[in-house]
């Protein structure tokens, strides 16, 4: 695929059409924003993925990189951030438009593909161009990412909460479906049999009555072990067939087998075969099926905020300790900075830190090594629980919708910088108040 046709400010004139520099406040926080961002360095990051060649050369990368900041910062999703791009003057600003546009340049899908072109190694581009442009506005101090602050937490996907009818039901009706659409001719597809045993282990299970609801479970198991072993007959020693039902039978298979407590990798949704089970001791949610995901942030508070310094998938729900090894290394790798201090929870006990950094970190309760200002500082380790709230309700990380650990990964990092360049926004706002403000208290201070 060729190389996107980047834009650059021409400086055009139009007879008809006031130019968007001209008709909107250039002292807007999003303007300013537009103005900081070094757009050049994320073109030649996103840019890597393409190779000059023929064929039609994708949307700039201004465009696509802006619909992303604006997706998390404001919390949009592609359909919604479609429509506000439409009538909103500054977004189409900062995704490089000189002139206002009265429809779309790009279809929604596109920002889909764009993302999974980029894949979670250059996205993190975009995290690093904020905590940049937090350094160069003065929110924060480059020292402040020496002494970070690590917790996990939890990215949910946006599945239906799992139990073992629903998933054998929506087996049964998936291979249903695509048998009829394969023209097989089923026995019997139990469309509406399977329906009410559902419904009535919902409602013996909601009335605790057991020993019924565990009649229709078993009903509902003969009903996708029938259908599972007349497709079995009727493919047998086809290779398109088996090539086409092959997934679908070994989910319906594992979902059939897989038992209450069993140890090892279990099917909590069809569609999201990635999603896992995780139990993070809450008392609202004991178990929250998604990926687990790191967040770090800095010990002190910067000027514009407490912001956040990585965010990373981690699939397979490892021991928080055991995520060190990795963590601090692209901690160091996205700030640029050595990281001397590290503080956590007491989940983080018995962590494989490397060598360099393994008496640099701290954990709750410790004692060894704990001088008072550690101490001290180990008071301000909850800080991190605060941005962690923020950017999976205010940043869409509270439910994940993008597909597959692809997906888990691109949105944790999406989320964080879409929380640092809403902390952007609030300081360049109020940077503004400061700067107007200043030459009115000059003539006072210089009569006193």
């Amino acid at each position: 695929m060729s190389r996107p046709r980047e834009k650059r400010e021409t400086g055009e004139q139009d007879l008809f059409r006031s130019r968007l520099d001209q008709i909107i406040n250039m002292k807007h926080e999003l303007v300013r924003l537009a103005q900081a961002i070094d757009w050049p360095v994320l073109e030649e990051r996103f840019g890597a993925v393409y190779s000059d060649g023929p064929g039609m050369p994708p949307l700039p990368t201004r465009l696509m990189a802006g619909l992303a900041i604006l997706k998390h910062t404001f919390n949009l999703s592609d359909e919604v951030l479609c429509e506000r791009w439409v009538e909103n003057p500054y977004f189409q600003y900062l995704c490089g438009e000189e002139f206002f546009r009265h429809d779309l340049p790009f279809d929604r899908s596109s920002m889909t593909r764009w993302r999974s072109r980029m894949g979670e190694e250059r996205i993190v581009a975009l995290l690093q161009e904020s905590l940049s442009i937090a350094v160069k506005t003065g929110a924060m101090k480059p020292t402040d990412t020496r002494q970070v602050i690590v917790d996990t937490t939890v990215q949910p996907k946006n599945v239906m909460f799992p139990t073992d009818a629903k998933l054998i039901h929506r087996a049964r009706e998936r291979l249903v479906r695509l048998a009829k659409r394969a023209g097989l001719d089923l026995r019997q597809t139990y469309v509406r049999v399977g329906k009410l045993a559902l419904i009535k282990q919902q409602r013996y299970a909601h009335a605790k009555q057991f020993k019924r609801a565990n009649k229709a479970l078993r009903r509902l198991k003969t009903y996708l072990g029938r259908t599972v072993r007349d497709i079995s007959r009727q493919i047998a020693g086809d290779a398109e067939l088996d090539a086409l039902f092959k997934w679908s039978l070994y989910q319906a298979s594992t979902v059939l087998e897989q038992r209450e407590r069993q140890r090892g990798r279990k099917i909590y949704s069809l569609h999201a075969h990635e999603v896992e089970c995780i139990g993070k001791g809450k008392a609202h949610a004991p178990y929250e099926f998604g990926v687990k995901v790191s967040v770090a942030t800095t010990l002190k508070r910067s000027k514009g905020g407490q912001f956040a310094l990585h965010a990373k998938a981690l699939p397979g729900n490892p021991y928080d300790g055991h995520t060190l090894a990795a963590i601090i290394s692209d901690m160091e790798k996205t700030i640029g900075n050595e990281i001397s201090r590290v503080l956590a929870d007491a989940g983080y006990r018995g962590h494989n830190a490397p060598e360099s950094h393994k008496f640099r970190v701290f954990t709750s309760g410790q004692k060894r090594r704990v001088t008072p200002a550690i101490k001290r500082q180990m008071r301000r380790r909850s800080a991190v629980e605060p941005v962690i709230g923020h950017i999976k309700a205010e940043h869409r990380m509270g439910r994940n919708y993008l597909a597959g650990k692809q997906g888990d990964a691109v949105n944790a990092i999406l989320a964080a910088a879409g929380y640092n360049f809403s902390l952007l926004l609030r300081w360049l706002k109020a940077l503004l108040w400061i700067l107007l403000a200043a030459p009115q208290s000059q003539p006072k201070e210089l009569e006193a």
